[in-house]
């Protein structure tokens, strides 16, 4: 058993309590999704932390080279591996609903068993490889992940999707994030 996460003394903010660039990504989620998730209103204490998740997710989103569903595969096993529970739930929603991930690979990844679909396998296995080994994947490691049929640039691209999960569950960890009604149909627990 893991030793319990302390909580931080942070209360969540508002569209009303907010300036600046904190303000304004949550007025963009707002606008975007209908509502504003509990992870950024947590996050926007720290505009930066806020703002920058914000930025590299969606250059991750934008210019990855991956799948929509490559980057679900990318973000939940990241995601998995830090035992994120809010980020498990919410993007095995977006896995499911919008970035159409197969049921089989989806339940694959929140269960930690085998995925059954080799490409997508290959992804996960090499991401896994680069959040354990702290970016320091063996060769052998790197050309596995080559022959599933991904460039260098995109092992690059995984750095960054490491980073920007990183902000968001190790935040999601310290301030207890709730997971969003949303989200709540795919509740995980570690």
């Amino acid at each position: 058993m893991n030793a319990p996460i302390a909580r931080l003394a942070l209360e969540p903010q508002t569209l009303a309590s907010t300036i600046g660039v904190a303000h304004d990504v949550l007025a963009a989620a707002q606008a975007r999704l209908g509502f504003v998730p509990h992870m950024y209103t947590h996050m926007a204490n720290a505009p930066g932390l806020l703002h920058t998740y914000t930025t590299g997710y969606e250059h991750f989103r934008q210019a990855s080279g991956f799948t929509p569903a490559e980057q679900e595969v990318v973000f939940l096993t990241i995601s998995r591996f830090h035992r994120c529970t809010y980020c498990m739930a919410a993007h095995s929603m977006i896995a499911d609903k919008v970035s159409k991930v197969p049921a089989p690979v989806l339940q694959a990844l929140r269960d930690g068993t085998a995925i059954p679909d080799a490409k997508l396998a290959a992804l996960s296995a090499f991401t896994h490889a680069m959040v354990e080994s702290r970016g320091a994947p063996t060769p052998e490691q790197v050309q596995a992940f080559r022959a599933a049929g991904y460039g260098d640039q995109q092992v690059l691209e995984i750095i960054l999707a490491i980073a920007v999960k990183t902000l968001s569950n190790f935040s999601n960890h310290v301030l207890h994030t709730p997971v969003d009604p949303a989200f709540q149909p795919y509740a995980w627990q570690a």
